[in-house]
């Protein structure tokens, strides 16, 4: 008798049957139940919920197949773009309709766009809708270009860095320059996603604005829980197998794997684009809940952040992967948001927000230096120790 992908992959089980309890127990503690937790704690646990979601696609093309790249960021930015444009063009439409309403004679359409235009784009000197803003109207085909762009983006980059059989920090080197670029490009004011302003005000989604928002931070929660969850179980069952253990093979001897007959490059150019996929779809999650997003999210400096929390928590385990962006993420929230006191010294006081990333680099150092698995590496030796 064959036993489900479940029964045969026991940690994947334990896992979605921990976050689910997870998410029953905040939503008795939320303002939905007992109100113990804060609309805001709830925000910060649903972006957590992102974070990790994007952490596991990262762990899967390093940890896994062996490909650092230092640009998923950014296509968990352009995620966060794409859904951003509707959320903000559909806000806007609402407002300037409701304006143009007291006017006695009904606005033209034209007249409407051009409001609208103006609203968006009027701070950084412009009122016309560029060519990207084309299906802005539509949440279908803004949803679409969640999974297209970055997939696309993903499939082409990838087959012109494996076919040219470029490997190691050098390829790492190219995925940084792609994401620097597109950071500076987005940085522009003619970039048509209003340059440094960025997308603001996504919080407010169209259509819920009578709703509160413990109820859509809440949704959200929900949304980013069984993203995570579907997004696990896919890996999962990438990660295993004859898929898995080729993979694998590939990560740690590409020239044998190559020898043996399989097409490498074709495996490493699917885990690149089904990675970058699940990236941006997290990003899509992600903004609503943060209410902005801007060019500096897009920075290089946040794929390597990311390379730090899969590092962290363990590469080449997937809840390794989940545990060091939690640990990660919500202890930075903890130390940036004013909940770590400072430490007076006499001669100095030790400000945890200015301190963070420091104690973030050091805490990298040690788990590179002592401890090469990761939180998750930790956990494994814990539960395999004899009693």
């Amino acid at each position: 008798m064959n036993k489900s992908f479940l029964m045969r992959n026991p940690s994947t089980l334990w896992f979605l049957l921990g976050l689910s309890l997870f998410t029953i127990v905040v939503t008795i503690l939320s303002d939905a139940g007992l109100g113990v937790m804060s609309t805001s704690f709830v925000k910060t646990l649903g972006k957590t919920l992102c974070l990790c979601l994007i952490a596991v696609a990262m762990d899967v093309v390093w940890g896994y197949c062996g490909i650092l790249s230092l640009g998923h960021f950014a296509f968990f930015g352009i995620g966060g773009y794409a859904v951003g444009m509707w959320l903000m063009y559909a806000r806007t439409e609402g407002i300037v309709l409701d304006s143009l309403a007291t006017q006695t004679i009904p606005p033209t359409a034209q007249e409407v766009t051009d409001a609208i235009g103006n609203q968006i784009f009027g701070v950084v000197g412009s009122s016309e809708f560029p060519m990207i803003w084309a299906f802005s109207d539509s949440l279908f085909l803004q949803l679409l270009m969640v999974v297209l762009v970055p997939g696309l983006l993903a499939l082409v980059f990838g087959w012109l860095a494996f076919r040219s059989r470029v490997t190691g920090v050098y390829l790492s080197i190219l995925t940084q320059a792609m994401t620097l670029a597109l950071s500076l490009y987005l940085f522009q004011n003619d970039s048509g996603l209003r340059g440094n302003n960025g997308l603001s005000g996504l919080q407010n989604i169209p259509g819920f604005e009578n709703t509160p928002q413990s109820t859509i931070s809440l949704a959200f929660f929900y949304a980013s829980a069984s993203a995570v969850a579907l997004g696990y179980v896919l890996f999962a069952w990438v990660t295993s197998g004859k898929m898995g253990s080729v993979i694998k093979a590939i990560r740690d001897n590409e020239s044998r794997v190559r020898f043996l007959g399989y097409h490498v490059e074709s495996y490493k150019l699917f885990v690149f684009t089904i990675t970058a996929v699940v990236a941006a779809i997290a990003g899509a999650l992600y903004y609503p809940q943060a209410g902005i997003i801007n060019p500096a999210e897009i920075a290089p400096i946040a794929s390597i952040y990311l390379a730090v929390w899969v590092a962290i928590g363990g590469r080449g385990r997937l809840y390794g992967a989940v545990i060091g962006a939690a640990f990660v993420s919500l202890l930075s929230s903890w130390f940036t948001g004013g909940g770590a006191p400072a430490i007076p010294l006499g001669f100095y006081t030790i400000q945890w927000t200015d301190w963070w990333l420091v104690l973030l680099g050091l805490s990298f150092v040690a788990v590179t230096l002592y401890a090469p698995k990761g939180i998750g590496g930790l956990f494994d030796y814990l539960v395999r120790k004899p009693s």
